[in-house]
């Protein structure tokens, strides 16, 4: 048995907006089931995400649901999503920070950074923040 740690996103009314947003970045067709699809949710939030997830063609997996109003979401980013990748993912990287910055924050563009790599950070436009670290080349 392997076990697995994977980002699972808090939204309000946004999981599914977020999650379709995120499978134009990475690829992969986002799966939804709403509360009322279980006989769940308080009052008009039937139609609200309980649980979405994307699986995509390069084996990153994004959970996330829209939180029932009784339930309440942290105030600050508690999270940062990373991704890291070697030199010969360059391209790939460089065009996922680019496409996570559409309507976001970019805080530190993807440039070269001190200890050799190309590191960027950003709030892409749901409020995620993410850091990209694109390895040096081998030595």
């Amino acid at each position: 048995m392997s076990v697995q740690l994977t980002p699972y996103l808090a939204f309000r009314t946004q999981a599914r907006e977020a999650l379709d947003f995120y499978a134009s970045v990475f690829g992969g067709v986002p799966t939804y089931s709403s509360y009322s699809e279980f006989g769940m949710g308080g009052e008009g939030e039937g139609d609200k995400v309980m649980h979405g997830q994307l699986a995509t063609p390069h084996g990153l997996l994004l959970m996330a649901a829209d939180r029932p109003d009784s339930v309440p979401l942290e105030s600050e980013n508690a999270i940062s999503l990373s991704l890291f990748g070697a030199a010969e993912d360059e391209d790939r990287l460089t065009g996922w920070f680019a496409a996570l910055a559409e309507g976001g924050t970019v805080h530190e563009q993807l440039a070269k950074a001190p200890w050799g790599d190309s590191f960027g950070q950003l709030d892409d436009r749901f409020g995620i923040h993410w850091m990209v670290n694109i390895g040096g080349e081998a030595a």
